[in-house]
């Protein structure tokens, strides 16, 4: 049967070109979110910006992608996975150039909020679309490689930052932004349609043509396959918001909302006013953004560090770990009193936060069935963003009325350990099982 078929294929060319393009989409987003992190010191000097200014400028973006996440995931359950990312790749590249045209402060919030849709619906369904092509044996461990592309993002921010801003100031940078356009080109090229997808659809012929390609593609021994009325078709499940609540989902729905909220919430809040907050301890911009760059290279050992674990300690023990170091380093980083204490605590919060992130992209689709798994994912990463919304504008305030950076840093420390309590008491296992056994 399809479904046997596909699982059955031997780890190749196909299944690595996959990660590399949905990857790149990852890291494109990533390095715009990262771009305007950096940009916000700057653009704050040049327009005389309040810290709630700032924080809105950080958090519109959060709203788009909110929206986006939901619209998208909703979409990607009807019109297929291939087309809503195409599609949403293109809108943020777009926004992300008119962002360096931008004449003030509301040309920008308008820019940044599209910048956010795109971004936002783009990457539930990326995540989507790998887990239901990587065989099981190593999905979670593909996921969270997924996921390290949005390190290699920040990495490219701050290299643009540390290169370009100085010399050509923050329009240049949002420009280079935009490059992704001309990337969807390979997507459409090079990604199929998701084999699972096209099940749940009825679309038989066209997912047994895609595994058919795929094993000439990998040096499997093609078969024909038997009559249509032989095929096994995955259990369908009703495509509605409602069935997110009701059993055997209501549990896992609850988990991934909160845990979601809290994660963004905290890297959000962190990393939108990393650059400026290091900014505000006297050191120079420049300076800053090489403090910065050690901190975010750090994340990529995270990830690798995730990916090892996610298959062998499983998705629910390596999320509730990360997020339980990220709050105790992230404590740290609050109360650090030297340089070299705030650039260590810094990595280390970065290897966890990140660490945490890819398992969670792992862990997501995993607890809802293909019919309505970008619906699932959607939603939980939509609601998500509220928490995203929240914490920049939330930072700003704090700042305005004199709670300094230790007081920031321990409602951050805070809200870590309960997501991770929150995993620990309602998650379930899902390691190295079938997306369709997974009950």
């Amino acid at each position: 049967m399809v479904l046997d078929r596909l699982e059955a294929l031997p780890l190749g060319r196909f299944h690595y070109k996959l990660l590399l393009v949905t990857g790149l989409g990852w890291l494109f987003d990533s390095m715009d979110t990262g771009l305007i992190a950096f940009v916000l010191p700057v653009l704050a000097k040049e327009w005389q910006l309040t810290p709630g200014q700032m924080g809105l400028i950080g958090s519109i973006g959060l709203i788009g992608m909110a929206l986006g996440a939901v619209v998208s995931g909703t979409i990607a359950d009807h019109i297929g996975r291939k087309k809503v990312f195409t599609i949403t790749v293109l809108l943020y590249s777009i926004a992300s150039g008119l962002c360096a045209l931008s004449w003030d402060y509301t040309s920008l919030l308008v820019f940044r909020f599209l910048v956010g849709f795109g971004l936002g619906g783009e990457l539930p369904v990326a995540a989507t679309l790998v887990s239901e092509y990587a065989p099981t044996r190593v999905r979670g461990r593909f996921i969270v490689l997924l996921e390290s592309f949005w390190a290699l993002g920040w990495i490219a921010a701050a290299c643009i930052a540390y290169l370009f801003i100085p010399v050509y100031g923050w329009r240049m940078a949002f420009l280079i932004g935009a490059v992704p356009a001309i990337y969807v080109f390979f997507i459409r090229m090079h990604m199929p349609e998701s084999v699972r997808y096209l099940l749940t659809k009825g679309r038989i012929a066209e997912a047994r043509a895609i595994v058919i390609r795929l094993e000439t593609e990998l040096g499997v021994a093609v078969q024909p396959f038997g009559s249509v009325k032989e095929e096994v078709m995955p259990k369908s499940t009703a495509v509605s918001f409602k069935t997110l609540w009701s059993k055997p989902f209501i549990s896992r729905t609850i988990m991934l909302w909160l845990v979601w909220f809290g994660i963004i919430y905290s890297y959000y809040g962190i990393f939108m006013w990393l650059p400026s907050l290091v900014y505000q301890q006297g050191f120079t911009v420049v300076k800053t953004f090489e403090y910065v760059l050690v901190m975010t290279l750090a994340q990529l050992p995270g990830y690798f560090c995730a990916a090892w674990l996610v298959d062998r300690l499983g998705r629910k023990y390596t999320l509730s770990m990360f997020l339980l170091c990220s709050g105790i380093a992230s404590y740290f980083f609050g109360n650090a009193g030297t340089a070299t204490a705030l650039l260590v605590s810094g990595a280390i919060m970065s290897f966890f936060n990140l660490g945490a992130w890819g398992v969670l992209y792992t862990y997501t689709p995993e607890m809802y069935p293909t019919s309505i798994r970008a619906l699932g994912s959607g939603w939980a990463a939509g609601f998500g963003r509220f928490g995203g919304m929240a914490a920049p504008i939330l930072v700003g305030v704090m700042l305005s009325h004199g709670l300094g950076i230790s007081n920031v840093f321990f409602m951050f420390a805070f809200v870590f350990v309960a997501v991770a309590a929150i995993v620990m008491g309602l998650g379930i296992e899902s390691k190295q099982k079938n997306l369709e056994s997974i009950s």
